[in-house]
């Protein structure tokens, strides 16, 4: 279906430079852009594609001011970024859903199924489940008994659900990814390790997101919480009876131990580790690779193992780059010292 500029700058409120009755049909990269297509700018490193590319619409933000003639449309919005996340997720609405019940799923007669259900080749789904209306269960979905799903989900082959877990309204799970295994708790013995019961669930609230083969484990009593609208990325581990706030982002090959409390709007890069049993303010950014090993206040940034206030760390990795020379400096002036002190008991005697 093909869209003018003038109709998808009326959508994001936008301003049209150039063409409004151009018109595309598909999406592209700035830098691998192709006639028909939309593409946006929003990083400045990219901002030499513009005058280069073959895509037909550009979005920009507002402020963007060419240094010499660009050949596409421009749409100028408030931010390209968000713009162009509105318009891909209206090109996947408009995207025709799977529906019905695959004849080799196999569905429990005590399960209660939602209007419009997609349920796909090789899913199991146990006694007592619910499945809300227009929700998606893609091939080898595993949802174990008691499990209740809301209106509008996606779950992706592979999934598995354990037992009694809760699941909201248009939440996403990626192929892989376990919700509900039991926490990694065993009591310390004189012969071994003994497993202690995961008699707990988890609770994953609306419009939550979670990446391919991250694993959600179920509290060892009451419940693992996700909030609403929290993002998390693949390869993520998040412990039995963890608490995580609305909306906060977790990146991939990230773990966060058990008992522990994230706030609300937190955003954690790539690798980032949480020891156990840690409460985590409201707003705070980990960067790539920290390991937090204590509580950390509301609205801070935190850098490096173990985690310290990012100028700190930033003003220390930039000294560390000088040991070698201050070192240097350093046995030298050890090496004066020394001479003066062998003058100092020269003259003594």
């Amino acid at each position: 279906m093909d869209f003018s500029a003038r109709q998808i700058a009326d959508y994001l409120q936008g301003e049209v430079v150039g063409d409004e009755n151009m018109t595309v049909s598909t999406f592209s990269k700035i830098e691998e852009g192709i006639p028909g297509a939309i593409s946006f700018l929003s990083n400045p490193k990219y901002t030499q594609f513009i005058y280069e590319t073959n895509s037909s619409i550009v979005l920009v933000n507002r402020d963007f001011k060419p240094e010499r003639p660009v050949s596409a449309t421009l749409i100028k919005v408030d931010n390209a970024y968000e713009g162009i996340a509105r318009l891909l997720a209206l090109y996947e609405s408009m995207k025709p859903s799977p529906k019905g019940i695959s004849p080799l799923a196999s569905v429990s007669e005590k399960a209660v199924i939602g209007k419009d259900v997609y349920i796909g080749p090789f899913v199991y789904i146990a006694d007592g489940v619910s499945i809300g209306d227009g929700t998606q269960l893609h091939p080898r979905v595993t949802i174990g008994a008691g499990v209740s799903i809301g209106d509008g989900c996606i779950i992706y082959p592979g999934v598995t659900v354990y037992h009694g877990c809760r699941i909201g309204n248009r939440c996403i799970l990626h192929a892989g990814c376990v919700i509900g295994a039991d926490g990694f708790g065993f009591a310390p013995t004189p012969g071994g390790y003994e497993k202690i019961p995961q008699i707990g669930y988890v609770e994953i609230e609306d419009d939550v997101e979670i990446g391919a083969n991250s694993c959600v484990d179920r509290s060892t009593m009451g419940k693992t919480l996700i909030g609403k609208g929290v993002k998390i990325d693949n390869l993520v581990q998040v412990a039995h009876n963890v608490e995580i706030g609305d909306n906060t982002v977790i990146s991939a090959q990230s773990g966060i131990a058990g008992s522990c409390k994230v706030g609300s709007w937190c955003m954690f890069g790539g690798q980032t580790g949480l020891s156990g049993h840690l409460t985590v303010g409201d707003r705070v950014n980990l960067c790539a690779q920290t390991g937090v090993i204590g509580n950390i206040k509301e609205g801070s940034t935190m850098m490096g193992t173990p985690a310290i206030e990012h100028r700190m760390f930033l003003r220390s990795a930039a000294i560390n780059k000088q040991l070698p020379d201050l070192y240097r400096q350093f046995r030298a002036l050890q090496e004066e010292v020394e001479v003066l002190k062998s003058k100092l008991a020269n003259n003594e005697s």
